[in-house]
C-alpha cells in the first residue's frame, strides 16, 4: 500500500466515507487523507470517525494534496471544477481521479484544463466493508505510476477493474455501480414476504442476510464452478427450490434483469450529455 500520497478528497457523503474508511482500515495513515465539503457536519463525522484533516476550503485541500478525489454528485462537479478553475492554480500537474457517474473526461478538461491527467473510476458502496468493486479509465495523460498508485488504492477497499474503453464504465456502473441496491432489493422482497409468513422483522433479516452471505461466499470459493452449476446443485428435481425457479423463470426474472441493466447503462450513457 502506497502511503506517501496526500489525498483530498472534494466531497463528504457516503462514496466518500466507504473509501476513507476502507483506506484507513487498511492501514493508509489519516494524517495523510484530506476532505473538504461547505458542510460542516459532515466533515465533524468524517473527523471523529477516522481522525483526517477536514476543511471547508476546497482549494486548501487541493493545495495541500497530490491526489484530488472529485466525491461530488454529477450535477455539482461543473460548479467544483469551474470554481477550482477560476481560484487556484495549485491543481495543475496534479492528479484527479473522479467517481461520479456520467461525467467523461473529455468534460473534466474543459472544466480544469486540458490534458489534465484524470483517473475516471466507478466505485460501490461495499468498499466500505473492503469488498467493493471499482472500474477505472485512465486518460492518455495518467502515467503507468499514477496507475500503479490508483489501483492500490482502490484495491484497499476491495477488487478493480480496467477499461480500455472510456464507454466501458457504464456497463460497469450497472454491474457494480448500481447492483448492490439490486440485491438488497431482492434480499428486501424476501424478508417481507418471510414476516408476511410469520416470522419477526428480525428472524426474517438473519434468515436472508445470512443466506446471501453464504451463498456470495460459495461463488467466491468456487471460481472454477460456473453460476449456472452452482445453481444446478441446489436444485433437486421435482423439489422446493425447483418450484421457486420455475416460478421466477416463468415470471420473467431474467428478462427482468436485462431489462433494468440495460435502463442503468441507457442512464449513465444519457448523464454524460446533461453534465
Amino acid at each position: 500500500m502506497i502511503t506517501n500520497k496526500k489525498i483530498a478528497f472534494i466531497g463528504a457523503g457516503n462514496m466518500a466515507s466507504s473509501l476513507i474508511g476502507g483506506m484507513i482500515t487498511d492501514g493508509y495513515p489519516a494524517e495523510l487523507i484530506y476532505a473538504a465539503s461547505p458542510t460542516r457536519t459532515r466533515l465533524d463525522i468524517l473527523e471523529e470517525k477516522f481522525a483526517i484533516n477536514t476543511t471547508q476550503d476546497n482549494h486548501f485541500a487541493v493545495a495541500a494534496a497530490d491526489i484530488i478525489i472529485l466525491a461530488v454528485k454529477p450535477q455539482l462537479m461543473g460548479d467544483v471544477c469551474s470554481h477550482l478553475a477560476e481560484q487556484s492554480s495549485d491543481y495543475r500537474g496534479k492528479l484527479f481521479v473522479s467517481i461520479a457517474a456520467g461525467v467523461t473526461v473529455e468534460r473534466l478538461q474543459s472544466l480544469l484544463a486540458d490534458n489534465q491527467p484524470i483517473v475516471r473510476t466507478m466505485p460501490n458502496t461495499p468498499a466500505l466493508v473492503q469488498k467493493g468493486m471499482t472500474g477505472l479509465f485512465p486518460s492518455p495523460e495518467v502515467s503507468d505510476e499514477d496507475i500503479k498508485t490508483i489501483d492500490q488504492i482502490m484495491m484497499a477497499v476491495g477488487k478493480t477493474c480496467w477499461v480500455d474503453n472510456e464507454s466501458d464504465l457504464n456497463t460497469i456502473i450497472a454491474a457494480t455501480g448500481s447492483s448492490p441496491a439490486y440485491f438488497f432489493l431482492f434480499m428486501e422482497a424476501m424478508q417481507e414476504s418471510i414476516i408476511g409468513m410469520g416470522f419477526t422483522q428480525q428472524q426474517a433479516r438473519e434468515l436472508v442476510q445470512q443466506a446471501a452471505a453464504g451463498s456470495a461466499e460459495l461463488v467466491i470459493q468456487n471460481p472454477h464452478i460456473d453460476l449456472a452449476t452452482l445453481r444446478q446443485n441446489v436444485t433437486s428435481k421435482g423439489g422446493t427450490t425447483a418450484e421457486a425457479i420455475r416460478t421466477f423463470e416463468e415470471q420473467g426474472l431474467r428478462e427482468t434483469v436485462n431489462t433494468a441493466m440495460q435502463a442503468a447503462v441507457s442512464r449513465a450513457e444519457a448523464m454524460q450529455k446533461l453534465f
